[in-house]
């Protein structure tokens, strides 16, 4: 058993300014990764299905967060040869991984927010 979270993370550190993993907790902790990869625990989506699933995202920012998803290996996209074009976007075994991980987060933020609104009511 370790003494400090300081000794339980060593290598890679993400505390570290250097840290590579850092760019990868920006993917998946921000915003629209969270909502974009929990979003795609269910099933697959087509992109105007996720764009209209995921409210308030822009096209471009659903864009960014899909390619940077997909650069880290936690969405796959799957490119149909019709016409018209028809994309799938899933999640890859490490993304249905980290669903794993962001559900029970998105669900307790959810809980807190409906807390703090009845204690103010």
């Amino acid at each position: 058993m370790t003494d400090s979270i300081w000794d339980a993370i060593r290598d890679p550190d993400p505390f570290a300014a250097n840290c590579r993993s850092r760019v990868l907790l920006d993917h998946v902790t921000s915003k629209w990764g969270v909502l974009v990869v929990v979003a795609l625990a269910q099933k697959s989506l087509r992109w105007g299905e996720l764009h209209r699933y995921v409210e308030g995202i822009s096209e471009k920012m659903l864009a960014q967060t899909l390619r940077a998803l997909e650069g880290d290996g936690f969405v796959v996209r799957d490119s149909k040869g019709t016409v018209p074009p028809r994309v799938d976007y899933s999640l890859s075994p490490l993304g249905r991984e980290l669903a794993a991980l962001l559900i029970p987060l998105v669900r307790w933020v959810g809980d807190t927010v409906q807390r703090s609104a009845e204690d103010a009511a």
